[in-house]
Order: C-alpha cells, then sequence, then structure tokens
C-alpha cells in the first residue's frame, strides 16, 4: 500500500526488539524505541512530518488500576454476561458479541477497551449507542475509580462510538480523538445513516442524540502521549473506510486495528473502502510487527496469526476468485455458490452468507478498476 504505512508498521518491529532488552528499565527501552522510530521515518523523504502531542490531565498520580466491588452485571439475554478482563499490560477488554445488531444485544457488538493511564483511563471504541454506553461506564467503574481522560474513535461507523455520547455526559471535558475523515464524515450525514440502521435493527437509540462528536483530530504517523501511555496513530486510506486510524499502545504493545480486522463476523465494505488495500494493511501488519496483542474491531483479540489469518485468508480468496471469474467474463452471482464452498472455515461468521457476495461483487468491481487503470496507461 503506502509507503508510509509499511514504514510506520517497520518502526513497530523495531519496538519489539528493543523490547527485549530486559536489563534495561521499561521507560528506558520505550524512550530509545521512540527515538529511533523517529530516526527511521526521518530517512523517509515521501513521509509527512511526525507529529508530536504530549496531552496533560492535570490529575493526581496513582500508579495501579483499583478494582472496585459491584455485584451488578451488564447481561445480554442469550449472549450472556460481559465484564471487562484484562488482557495485556494494564489493558481491558470487553468483546462484544460476535453478531449483527439486533434487539437483544442491544446494538452492542464491538470490543470497548480501556487502558490505565498515570491517573486517568483511556477508552477505545466505547459501543453503539448512549444506553450501552452507560452500561460499559458501569463496567469501567468496577474496575478502576480513575476519570475517563480521552477517547479514542477509530472509525466513523456508529457501533462504535455512539456510546461517546454517555462518555461525555459523565466527564465534560473528556478529549476525543478520531481521523478527520470520521470527523467529517460523521457531521456530513454517516452519523444519521447509522443511527438510522441502529434504531431499524436494536430500538435501543433514546438518548443517543445530539451526536458526541470527536473533536480532537489524530493523522497518520502522529505520535501522541496521553496520561503517560504513548500511541503512534496510521491511518490506512484505502482499507475498510478512509475514516480509519490503527492504534498502537507502545507502553504494552498492544495493536488496535478496528474494523481493519473482524473475527467471527462479517460487516460491510462501501465506497470508501477497499478489499485489495484491506489485504495489503494485513499483509504488511503481519510481515512488519510482533505486538504481543492484536484487538479486532468485533471478534477475540489474540495473538498476530490466530487474531489476523482468518480475516486476511478470507478477503485473499475472494481477490483470487473473483479474478478468476473477471478473467472468464463472469458476473459474480455466477461463482458465488463456488467461492462460499472454498470458504469452509467462514461458514459459522454471522453476516457470512449475506455479506459474501456483496464483497465478492466490490472486489471484481475493483479489479474492473484495476484493470482500467492498466489500459489507460498503455494508451
Amino acid at each position: 500500500m503506502k509507503k508510509t504505512i509499511i514504514m510506520s508498521l517497520i518502526t513497530s518491529a523495531l519496538l519489539t526488539s528493543l523490547y527485549a532488552q530486559e536489563h534495561k528499565s521499561p521507560a528506558q527501552i520505550l524512550e530509545e524505541a521512540l527515538k529511533k522510530m523517529e530516526a527511521l521515518v526521518d530517512k523517509d523523504a515521501s513521509k509527512s512530518e511526525l507529529n508530536i502531542t504530549k496531552v496533560d490531565t492535570n490529575m493526581t498520580k496513582e500508579s495501579n488500576i483499583t478494582k472496585i466491588d459491584d455485584n451488578n452485571s451488564f447481561t445480554l439475554g442469550k449472549y450472556g454476561t460481559f465484564k471487562f478482563e484484562k488482557a495485556n499490560d494494564n489493558v481491558y477488554i470487553m468483546h462484544g458479541p460476535v453478531v449483527s445488531p439486533n434487539k437483544e444485544n442491544q446494538g452492542f457488538m464491538n470490543n470497548p477497551a480501556v487502558i490505565g493511564g498515570e491517573t486517568g483511563l483511556i477508552v477505545v471504541d466505547p459501543g453503539g449507542n448512549y444506553n450501552v454506553g452507560k452500561k460499559i461506564l458501569a463496567e469501567i467503574e468496577k474496575i478502576s475509580d480513575k476519570p475517563i481522560v480521552a477517547v479514542f474513535n477509530t472509525h466513523k461507523h456508529g457501533d462504535h462510538w455512539f456510546a461517546n455520547k454517555a462518555i461525555v455526559e459523565k466527564y465534560p471535558n473528556v478529549d476525543i480523538y478520531a481521523h478527520p475523515n470520521m470527523i467529517k464524515a460523521s457531521k456530513e450525514g454517516e452519523a444519521e445513516v447509522w443511527y438510522g440502521i441502529l434504531s431499524r435493527t436494536t430500538g435501543n437509540l433514546d438518548g443517543t442524540k445530539e451526536f458526541a462528536f470527536p473533536s480532537k483530530t489524530l493523522i497518520d504517523g502522529q505520535k501522541i502521549e496521553i496520561d503517560g501511555q504513548k500511541f503512534i496513530i496510521q491511518h490506512p486510506q484505502d482499507a475498510h473506510t478512509d475514516t480509519d486510524i490503527v492504534i498502537a499502545h507502545m507502553n504494552s504493545m498492544t495493536l488496535f486495528l478496528g474494523d481493519n480486522l473482524m473475527k467471527g463476523r462479517l460487516g460491510s465494505f462501501d465506497e470508501s473502502s477497499s478489499i485489495f488495500g484491506n489485504i495489503e494493511l494485513l499483509e504488511n501488519i503481519k510481515k512488519e510487527t510482533d505486538f504481543k496483542l492484536y484487538v479486532p474491531g468485533h471478534g477475540k483479540s489474540g495473538k498476530k496469526d490466530e487474531t489476523i489469518d482468518p480475516f486476511l485468508n478470507y478477503l485473499k480468496v475472494l481477490a483470487e476468485e473473483g479474478q478468476k471469474a473477471y478473467d472468464d467474463d463472469k458476473e459474480s452471482y455466477e461463482v458465488k455458490g463456488d467461492v462460499m464452498k472454498k470458504l469452509p472455515w467462514m461458514m459459522e461468521w454471522d453476516g457470512f452468507e449475506k455479506n459474501m457476495p456483496t464483497h465478492l461483487n466490490k472486489v471484481m468491481l475493483e479489479i474492473e478498476e484495476l484493470e482500467l487503470a492498466k489500459e489507460s496507461s498503455k494508451e
């Protein structure tokens, strides 16, 4: 994909090797890693300037997450009970039900995460509506009594960020970060589109408006420190959507991929998406990084190969079979049955039968665009 993406990902592999130097303190290792990262990025003349931002939360320092006892539980019918569980160093994740939005899951199916800072908490993708957000806040309070000082929204789809409203209600001064494209698209209509989708499917959006849009922007290559926690941001311009950020939490070596990666369910690709771009992004991440934990937008987090391979292999089968169909002058509907048979590991994934044919059609449209571009370049 973009050279900048590859350069950013190479730095993550570099950071991993530095973390292996056990004779040094974590602070020394992290500082050296960040310095080397900057030096490496500076060598790439095509790379835009690395923005360095340090956010002061003005709170009293506390070193550990403090657990609070609470017998109330966040339960969603047949889907069971949900809570935050420690997934990595100072990182807690609540894995939502791996299903499409419906009345029983109340519009909750993503993976909200909490990162413990020195004085407060940082949340990634708090959830799909105000009411879900209130329940997630209650679960956060079971693992810590620290305030929420920042929120990251990975992309424009409302099932990930509509719960901002509940957080802002309790913490009016919280900073909410996203890519500029996400903020623009959401304000220009994407929020209303998703409000309609979730209203029809879940009926659980009371209180979600007025939307709590992100107000702080993050761009590709940006390094930001919040409450002692260091992050590196990537913006893959043509993968899941053109609004996404991939968030590397360097203190714990956790990579949050948003919906550029899913496990157990399939979502949709829109006009701003690229299946080939998504493939290249995931292949680069597999090749160039070695984080301790990889967090998909939907489905279980885990180590690199076990988490990335199922979705990546699915996309690669679509690309291969789509190319064959295109070469044979066939339409996607003519080959969808054969393609389904080549994806036995996907049969149990939520949304497979509904979304696979549309994904196949999209990849063939992308192939056609690429072929036309080649022909045009020859003229």
